[in-house]
C-alpha cells in the first residue's frame, strides 16, 4: 500500500483495477462456480473457469451455456472455460474455490502448488467433511502452506445458483479473519444486484451454510406432510436454535445466527422451490424414496456429519438429528417429527437469547485493523446479462 493512502481508498482502487479487464479464476462448474463466473464477467472480469467434465467445456465455450448443471441461463461473454487448473489461474487477481466439500481437501492436495499467493482465495463451498468433521475453511487451513492463509475467506448466504446468474437482488457475506481482505473482496463482487456484507466470524458463516441443508430437509418434509405454515415458522425458528448452540461450542458467534449467512440462508433453504434439500424433505414427506448416493442434495451427506459433530460436542440439535434418523437410520418420519412435539416444555430463553451465546469470544484474533469506513461512491449499475 503507497504510504499516506488509507486503507478503505487503497483497497477500493485496487479493486476497480481488478475488475477492469484484470483476470479471475472460478475453480468448479456446477451451478454456483457457473454462477458466480457469470457474475464476475458483468463487472468486466476475463473469467477462467476450470471445469473437469469435457462436455460442460464445450458447452460453455461453444454455447456460452452450461446446459449440464445450470441449463437455460446464457453466460456472460467474458466467460470461458478450461480443464486445466494451471491455464485458470495463471495471471488471476481473484480466485473463488467452488469444489463439493466432500473433495477439497484432495483437490488441493493435488493443486495446490499451481494456486498462486498474494491474491484472494475466495471458498464458496458449503458442508462438513465427514471423515474430519471439518468445515471447507479448516479443511483449506491445514491443507494449503501458511503463505496462503491470510488471503482466505468464504462466502455464504442466501444465493440460489440461478438467481445469480440472471441478475437477481442477491445479499451475501464475505467473512474472512484477515478484514481487509474481506473488504478488498466485498469492493470486487459488489454490484446494485450483488450486495456484499463483510464479517469475521467465519466458523460461525460456515456452520450456518452447512447446518441450513439439514434444517431445509426438514422443513420440506414438513410441508410434505401438509402440517402447515405454522409448524414450517416454528421450525425455522428453533432451527436457529439449534445453529446458535453448535456455532457458539464451536467457537462462533451467535450474533452471525442473525444475519445473512444464518437465518437469511436458512428461510431461503427452507421455504424456496429452487432448494434441492427442501425438495427432498418434501419428497420424504409425500412417502417417496430419497436417494442417498453420491449425486443427492448436500443435506443428506452433511446431516451424518452434524450428528458427529453435534455428538461430539455434546450439543442438543433434535430437529437435525430427527433427519439424521429419518435419512440414515429408516426410522418412520411421523413417529420421528410426532417425538419432537412431544420433548418436555423449556424456557425459550435457554437457547438463542442466553448470555453466554449473546456475548462468545470470537474464535480468533481479527488480523485487521478496524474495519475501513463504507465508501459514499454506489458502484455503477452494470447491465444484465442476457
Amino acid at each position: 500500500k503507497p504510504k499516506g493512502v488509507s486503507s478503505t481508498v487503497f483497497l477500493q482502487s485496487l479493486a476497480r483495477a481488478m475488475s477492469q479487464g484484470a483476470k479471475a479464476a472460478v475453480l468448479g462448474g456446477g451451478a454456483f462456480g457457473t454462477a458466480m463466473a457469470s457474475h464476475l464477467g458483468t463487472k468486466g472480469f476475463k473469467v477462467s473457469l476450470w471445469v473437469m467434465e469435457p462436455e460442460v467445456q464445450r458447452s460453455i465455450n461453444e454455447q456460452h451455456e452450461n446446459t449440464t448443471f445450470l441449463p437455460g441461463i446464457k453466460l456472460h461473454e467474458n466467460v470461458s472455460a478450461t480443464n486445466s487448473v494451471a491455464e485458470a489461474v495463471q495471471h488471476a487477481a481473484l480466485i473463488l474455490l467452488v469444489i463439493p466439500t466432500p473433495f477439497v481437501g484432495r483437490w488441493v492436495a493435488q493443486y495446490q502448488t499451481q494456486l498462486p499467493t498474494g491474491v484472494p482465495l475466495v471458498c464458496c463451498s458449503k458442508g462438513i467433511e465427514m471423515e474430519t468433521l471439518r468445515t471447507p475453511f479448516e479443511i483449506l487451513m491445514d491443507e494449503l502452506p501458511g503463505k496462503y492463509h491470510k488471503m482466505l475467506c468464504v462466502i455464504s448466504g442466501p444465493s440460489f445458483a440461478k438467481e445469480v446468474a440472471m441478475g437477481l437482488p442477491t445479499n451475501v457475506t464475505c467473512a474472512s479473519e484477515n478484514l481487509e481482505v474481506a473488504t478488498q473482496v466485498q469492493e470486487a463482487l459488489s454490484t446494485r444486484h450483488f450486495r456484499v456484507y463483510t464479517a469475521t466470524d467465519v466458523i460461525g458463516a460456515e456452520l450456518c451454510g452447512a447446518i441450513k441443508n439439514v434444517l431445509a430437509i426438514a422443513s420440506g418434509a414438513s410441508d410434505g406432510l401438509k402440517f402447515g405454515a405454522n409448524a414450517r415458522a416454528g421450525l425455522i425458528t428453533r432451527g436457529l436454535a439449534e445453529m446458535a448452540r453448535l456455532v457458539v461450542k464451536k467457537g462462533g458467534r451467535a450474533s452471525t445466527i442473525m444475519g445473512l449467512a444464518g437465518v437469511g440462508d436458512l428461510v431461503l433453504t427452507c421455504t424456496g422451490t429452487l432448494s434441492r434439500n427442501y425438495t427432498v424433505g418434501r419428497q420424504l414427506g409425500e412417502g417417496k424414496g430419497v436417494d442417498t448416493g453420491a449425486a443427492v442434495a448436500e443435506g443428506v451427506k452433511t446431516s451424518l456429519a452434524i450428528h458427529a459433530l453435534a455428538e461430539k460436542l455434546n450439543v442438543d440439535m433434535p430437529l437435525c438429528e430427527s433427519v439424521y434418523q429419518v435419512l440414515h437410520k429408516g426410522v418412520d418420519i411421523k413417529k420421528v417429527l410426532a417425538a419432537l412435539q412431544d420433548r418436555p416444555l423449556r424456557s425459550e430463553e435457554e437457547d438463542i437469547f442466553a448470555s453466554d451465546f449473546v456475548h462468545a469470544a470470537p474464535p480468533t484474533a481479527v488480523r485487521a485493523a478496524s474495519p475501513p469506513a463504507a465508501s459514499a461512491e454506489r458502484p455503477a449499475k452494470l447491465p444484465r446479462t442476457a
